[in-house]
């Protein structure tokens, strides 16, 4: 995937939750794209900056990331 294209899923994903939610949902996308964000090696703040939400949110897609070495995502 391209940034563009992950941050138009980050976007959605972000959109579409709650705004008690908003900020899980960053997280899960980081872990189910870390493998994506790493093969190429994107930077959070690229995909931030793509997914046109709020750049102080890069925190939460970093611990996605990290969290992703620990945990899977369940697909719905």
């Amino acid at each position: 995937m391209s940034i563009a294209e992950l941050g138009a899923v980050l976007n959605s994903m972000y959109n579409d939750a709650s705004m008690e939610d908003a900020g899980l949902m960053i997280r899960l996308f980081g872990i189910r794209y870390a493998a994506e964000i790493k093969k190429e090696n994107y930077s959070n703040e690229e995909i931030i900056k793509a997914s046109g939400i709020s750049e102080l949110y890069v925190y939460e897609l970093s611990k996605g990331l990290k969290l992703s070495e620990y945990v899977n995502s369940k697909q719905l």
